[in-house]
């Protein structure tokens, strides 16, 4: 009888908290927030090692761990071809910039590639809204 208590309270601690993400709109971000990537630019040729540069409008940026209002860091995705579950903290698929960066540099393989920009909180947790910049296509020389 311990077991399947013990299992029931675990799984309402589980959906207790996937019940408060799915309610939890954080008043603080405004609905004019943008991400957006600065350069390259959509279609534009670069070579194989290139600086991305981030933009965000409507929000500040402050590094991972530090839980201030209305602010954010950004996670990059190269190639990807969905959104990863933005109901969790985001993982390997995305490249994190936890220190607050607003650039980096990246190194890709010639041909064909896209990138696009995640804001997420102090936690790794996509805001809700979510907080995305347009996927952007760009060719690596």
């Amino acid at each position: 009888m311990r077991f399947f208590i013990s299992i029931f309270l675990i799984a309402s601690v589980f959906s207790n908290e996937t019940f408060a993400y799915e309610n939890k709109k954080n008043s603080s971000i405004s609905p004019l927030a943008k991400s957006y990537i600065v350069s390259p630019k959509n279609g534009d040729t670069v070579s194989q090692t290139f600086t991305v540069v981030f933009g965000l409008k409507g929000m500040g940026v402050s590094p991972a761990g530090i839980d201030k209002a209305n602010t954010g860091h950004h996670h990059l995705m190269v190639d990807s071809a969905k959104l990863p579950n933005l109901k969790v903290p985001l993982g390997k698929e995305v490249k994190h910039f936890g220190g607050g960066q607003t650039e980096t540099v990246v190194t890709l393989t010639p041909g064909v590639h896209t990138l696009q920009l995640i804001l997420a909180d102090y936690q790794h947790l996509p805001h809700n809204p979510a907080v995305i910049s347009e996927k952007i296509t760009i060719t690596v020389k």
